[in-house]
């Protein structure tokens, strides 16, 4: 039902779409962006170079003729400046402006895309570069400069160099080089010395820029610096430049633009600086690194202020660009008939009629066994006996239902083992406690005597009571995935044999022979990588156990094997006692769970013995399993990963509790 919906929404959506849209959308996306950077840029020419916004109509009604496009210039309060539109009836203009034209902060998205691939990005003062204020240079400077770059032009003409002269916008010309080979210029005798110096009208902008500056690092305690022509700034006596070679040190100014340009190919953009210098650069739009030391920061930060200061009586002030299509709209070419906006109305109507009938007739059908969910969800958390949900379908709500009685009927069966091993724990704990208890209130009322039998009776409750508080904490690590393993090379026929020695009196008490088996011609042991320690506390868990049930006269035995493949090794213990039932055998590695139900020290252990074996086989990698046949006796195997060829194990010492020694 769903794909149907979204099947006929889609479809009444692109009929709607090419029956209102087509030939509406007349330009695209990249053409408005384009069309809306040149203007920009023109009009932040026009801020630069004039101190009013007075006669910038004429200015504007050419681009909006060139662009097609209503073109408004505000001041910020939005007191209109020029409308492209006038004197027709003035719409409303947008809530958003298109930009702000200020030279002094040039917008860096607009700017980087009237770049163009041959611009070198935006200013890194955002100045705009043709803002110059006084250091535009009168005719007569400018014109003794153009001399001298002809000469210094013809002189790198006879050395085989291409280069011409560049007009900056400040009327300093620069000689701009064919190619980026500076080495080349070193061995030329063309000096330019004369083309570097600043003239008269550059010494006192650049004396007024230079207090400007200094005014700013004095108000952070910074020394003063001197600025040179090309607004690097060092010591006075650092020598200048050849005239040559390009500059190195920190500036604002990049290599030169040319002003002479026409005017639908807008200059690539660049940092914006007063002059240009040095007067020979190769034909590269690299620009000097400023420092990145923190005065060079200062400084750099404290020259732009200070042209921002010099340059704001020479730009015009900061005004709101508005540009939109003829009719008012940002979006030229775009507009609803009411025909149109009945069919998409209509159309939007039956899309939703269906979408409701849809989801009403579903979602009603998934309601009623999401709240029979609901409902057993919360009788579960307040503890009530839970019936199990009713599965009406193989879909995803009734594998739903189906895992939550899988879920109900596992929490409760966990219940009835915590239950089970609550009482268990206390079972086993006043035991012993009750018999420490009894002797001492006995030796306290004089009854019993505080002789050796009576201390070594004591003291042996005591190693059991420690010996389950020892095994509960096993678990506990390994549970929380803290048990910690030093593992190192392993020969399992000597652990075995030091496990059967360990135990030969345990079994001999009993009348049990215990006895370690080779392994088969056919299955040698691989090699194993293990904690010994654990290891044989493992194994020594399962012969106690054998020894345990065996009766007199009866058979222990250990044996140590490779698997078929060679992947793991395999360790048997197994014994010729009663056995175990098949419906007990699935519960041998439960905790605290034993055959015989009356828990008599006499006849079994704590029930803790088999599930610590678990947990340490599985915390090397491997498993435990159990096979058995009532009244034949039984076979506990361990499963634990051998080397692969090639391994080098280190040992895995770590910093945790050292293990405790192997008990009885």
């Amino acid at each position: 039902m769903s794909a149907l919906v979204a099947a006929c929404s889609v479809a009444a959506t692109a009929w709607i779409a090419v029956q209102t849209t087509s030939g509406a959308i007349l330009q695209e996306q990249g053409q408005n962006l384009t069309a809306d950077a040149r203007i920009y840029h023109s009009l932040l020419g026009y801020a630069a170079a004039h101190p009013a916004w007075d006669g910038v109509g004429k200015t504007v009604r050419d681009l909006a003729e060139q662009s097609g496009r209503r073109i408004v210039l505000t001041t910020e309060q939005r007191a209109p400046l020029a409308d492209s539109a006038a004197p027709e009836p003035a719409t409303a203009l947008p809530a958003q402006a298109s930009a702000v034209v200020d030279p002094l902060a040039v917008d860096t998205a607009l700017a980087a895309e009237n770049a163009g691939p041959s611009g070198s990005g935006t200013p890194a003062d955002r100045v705009d570069p043709r803002a110059v204020g006084p250091f535009r240079l009168p005719a007569a400077e400018r014109t003794a400069l153009r001399q001298i770059a002809d000469r210094g032009v013809a002189c790198l003409g006879e050395s085989g160099i291409a280069s011409d002269v560049v007009r900056t916008a400040s009327g300093r010309p620069v000689i701009q080089v064919v190619g980026n080979d500076p080495e080349r210029l070193e061995g030329t005798r063309c000096a330019t010395d004369a083309l570097d110096t600043p003239t008269a009208t550059e010494k006192k902008a650049l004396k007024s820029l230079n207090q400007l500056a200094d005014a700013c690092l004095k108000r952070q305690d910074r020394p003063s610096v001197r600025l040179k022509l090309d607004l690097s700034w060092g010591q006075a006596s650092e020598p200048r430049p050849t005239a040559l070679v390009p500059t190195t040190q920190p500036s604002a100014m990049p290599s030169p633009v040319p002003t002479d340009a026409p005017a639908s190919e807008p200059a690539p953009a660049r940092r914006a600086t007063p002059t240009d210098a040095p007067s020979v650069m190769p034909g590269t739009d690299a620009s000097p690194a400023v420092g990145s030391s923190e005065d060079d920061r200062a400084i750099a930060s404290c020259v732009g202020t200070a042209r921002r200061e010099q340059l704001s009586s020479y730009v015009a002030s900061p005004a709101l660009l508005f540009i939109s299509d003829t009719g008012g709209t940002t979006v030229p070419g775009f507009d609803l008939s009411p025909g149109n906006t009945a069919r998409i109305a209509g159309a939007a109507a039956l899309v939703l009629a269906l979408t409701v009938g849809a989801s009403v007739l579903v979602g009603a059908r998934l309601v009623r066994p999401l709240r029979a969910l609901t409902g057993a969800a919360q009788r579960m958390r307040d503890g009530e006996d839970t019936a199990p949900v009713l599965v009406t379908a193989d879909n995803e709500i009734g594998r739903l239902a189906a895992t939550f009685n899988d879920m109900s009927a596992h929490r409760a069966r966990l219940e009835a083992q915590r239950k089970a091993m609550v009482s268990d724990v206390a079972h086993e704990l006043r035991t012993p406690l009750s018999n420490i208890r009894g002797w001492l209130e006995a030796a306290q009322d004089g009854v019993a005597e505080p002789d050796p039998a009576f201390i070594a009776s004591l003291h042996e409750e005591a190693v059991q009571l420690q010996h389950i508080i020892d095994d509960l904490q096993d678990l506990a690590q390994a549970d929380a995935g803290a048990l910690r393993l030093h593992t190192e090379p392993v020969r399992t026929e000597e652990l075995l044999a030091q496990v059967a020695a360990a135990h030969q009196a345990r079994a001999e008490t009993a009348g049990v022979t215990l006895t370690v088996l080779p392994s088969p011609p056919d299955r040698p042991v691989p090699e194993l990588t293990a904690d010994p320690v654990r290891l044989r506390q493992a194994i020594g868990n399962l012969v106690s156990n054998a020894v345990r049930h065996t009766p007199s006269g009866g058979t222990v035995a250990l044996r140590a094997y490779g698997s078929g493949a060679g992947d793991a090794v395999l360790v048997d213990v197994s014994d010729t006692g009663t056995g175990i039932p098949a419906e007990d055998l699935a519960h041998v590695f439960d905790r605290f769970w034993r055959g015989e139900k009356s828990r008599s020290r006499r006849t079994g252990g704590s029930g803790l013995g088999l599930a610590i074996v678990r947990k340490l086989t599985e915390a090397h990698g491997g498993s435990a399993t159990a096979v058995s046949v009532p009244g034949e006796g039984s076979v506990f195997t361990l499963r634990l990963p051998a080397d692969r060829p090639g391994d080098n194990p280190a040992n895995g010492s770590t910093d945790g509790p050292p293990d405790r020694s192997e008990q009885p």
